[in-house]
């Protein structure tokens, strides 16, 4: 996974085209350190309702401000910095109350959507969850510290962001780590209590606070059974590196959209100013030299701000069809009939194209070692997305152009809504498609328990389980696709929660990600699709048509 700090581009430009009043440059930006915002913000308030309110005033601030910031390579430290002082800001305005933060109001705290997103387990899931006995301004620390472990921040930013020296922050950081691992030993014993210790919690409430945190760890320091340690503890900085970013939920793109108020509300109060018309305020003022209609993107869907009478965004643009009456599942057609491409020859090269579809197949041994990849020819993928689009609810898509690679990495969420699958379309291709790789160390259908022998990437018994519509090919947590021309992915949810985050991407990513297996920690090897001909698979879901509905493509593809 690439961080920021190793992006392969430079921000600096982007940054400089928004100062000057770039449309298109301020969405990108606003777009690509929106996630480090909301991981920042969630891990400090682990998941409060705040959270949303909070990301979005850091958000606007920033783009308030953006003309006063006068090195664009100090952008970075810049954000982080005025995220914890919204966060900070945040608590002095609350008002006091006896306990910690109110019973949440049955939405996942930040814990859990850590563990349910990424998919932790064994002690990573066990760190994550430990932040919950944290006290709140350990929190805020830990959520600098975690991206810093992960390569997303320097200890440098670190320290400017909490406001402190380096030296200072060195000191801060030990003092915090040792209370996450008193932490991560209480959810060890929790897990598997010895009597003394259920009898003590008998009058616990479940609300991890200090004081419990301190009992609790008092118990555990003189306990046999549950101070034994029965496999090797891993520091948690080895565990957290590498770990991504927690994606940003739906949720938060409604309150991003209407400023933490739902549609209705927003539309009956009147005097009521949302986020849109904040950001379109702000935009507005000669700092960033913005006109009106600006779009901004939250969570991978565009938020579109723009005068009433103002012709509607265009058709490539990710839009949100929630009002769009919901379609049944696609059905399997007939099998197609062998159909040249449109510039085909009597070749026989020609004449495959597009003739052989992705069909259902079984997983390979996991210790299998996946084939030699062909490399085809790269120039570039652009994607209205930006490098890294999130899409997370019916409608939003993206449209790539170009020629080389493309990620396509499936987040599937039964916890919040299990049942059938209407899969992604590919709509309006122009040129060629072929389904080449799948990787990320395991297909959809594999264990992530080892607990839990019922739980896969598809849900578990308690839940439910995500099915795909039969004949459909099973997807693997990294899908990848060769692109050389146009085409526009878009996502159809309508029964089960599940969300695409697409990266334009390259051979050697793809080869890289593919030869990861077992040894490294994976569940498998990595498949090569294909063949370095037309022959390869072309995606199922795949057309050169636009329909108005994109989820009534056809499972069989005709290309």
């Amino acid at each position: 996974m690439r961080t920021y700090a190793e992006a392969g581009r430079s921000w600096r430009d982007t940054i400089a085209a928004a100062q000057a009043g770039d449309r298109r440059a301020l969405d990108e930006l606003v777009e690509g350190w929106l996630p480090l915002v909301y991981n920042i913000v969630g891990r400090a308030l682990n998941g409060h309702a705040d959270v949303d309110d909070v990301v979005q005033e850091t958000m606007l601030r920033a783009v308030d401000n953006l003309g006063s910031l006068r090195d664009p390579d100090s952008f970075r430290s810049w954000l982080v910095a005025i995220a914890m002082r919204q966060i900070r800001d945040r608590a002095r305005r609350r008002t006091p109350a006896p306990s910690a933060d109110p019973e949440p109001s049955g939405a996942a705290d930040f814990a859990e959507l850590t563990v349910l997103r990424l998919q932790l387990e064994g002690q990573r899931r066990e760190v994550a969850e430990a932040v919950r006995w944290l006290d709140e301004e350990d929190r805020q620390l830990l959520s600098l510290w975690w991206l810093e472990v992960a390569g997303e921040l320097t200890r440098r930013e670190l320290a400017a962001a909490v406001g402190i020296s380096r030296q200072h922050a060195a000191v801060r950081v030990q003092r915090m780590k040792e209370r996450l691992e008193t932490s991560r030993g209480i959810v060890r014993a929790l897990d598997g209590a010895c009597p003394d210790l259920r009898e003590l919690t008998g009058r616990w409430d479940g609300r991890p606070d200090s004081v419990w945190r301190k009992r609790l760890a008092r118990h555990i320091r003189g306990c046999g059974y549950c101070g034994d340690t029965r496999e090797t503890v891993v520091p948690a900085e080895r565990l957290l590196v590498g770990i991504a970013l927690v994606p940003i939920p739906v949720g938060l793109t409604l309150s991003l959209a209407l400023g933490g108020k739902t549609a209705a509300a927003a539309t009956a109060v009147g005097t009521s100013v949302g986020w849109s018309a904040k950001v379109l305020g702000a935009l507005t003022k000669p700092a960033v030299a913005m006109t009106a209609g600006a779009t901004l993107v939250a969570g991978g869907a565009y938020v579109v701000t723009r005068p009433p009478d103002a012709p509607p965004p265009r058709a490539a643009a990710v839009t949100p069809t929630a009002t769009a009456a919901p379609a049944a599942p696609p059905r399997p057609s007939a099998a197609p009939t062998p159909s040249p491409s449109p510039s085909a020859t009597s070749t026989r090269k020609a004449d495959l194209y597009g003739t052989v579809v992705d069909a259902v197949d079984r997983a390979p041994d996991p210790d299998a070692r996946p084939a030699a990849l062909p490399h085809r020819p790269e120039t570039g993928i652009t994607s209205t997305g930006g490098t890294h689009a999130v899409m997370n609810h019916r409608g939003d898509s993206v449209t790539f152009t170009g020629r080389g690679y493309v990620l396509v990495r499936w987040q599937i969420s039964p916890q919040y809504r299990a049942g059938s699958l209407v899969m992604p379309t590919w709509t309006g291709l122009d040129g060629r498609l072929f389904h080449v790789a799948s990787g990320g160390g395991r297909r959809m259908d594999d264990p992530v328990s080892s607990t839990d022998p019922s739980a896969t990437g598809m849900g578990n018994a308690t839940v439910g389980y995500a099915v795909p519509p039969p004949g459909t090919q099973q997807m693997w947590q990294n899908e990848y696709f060769y692109l050389d021309g146009a085409v526009t992915l878009t996502v159809n949810e309508r029964g089960a929660d599940y969300g695409l985050s697409v990266f334009p991407t390259t051979w050697d990513s793809v080869e890289k990600d593919i030869e990861t297996g077992p040894p490294e920690g994976a569940k498998r090897y990595g498949l090569v699709r294909d063949t370095g001909e037309d022959d390869t698979p072309v995606p199922q879901y795949v057309t050169r048509s636009t329909p108005a509905d994109p989820a009534t493509v056809p499972q069989r593809s005709r290309v």
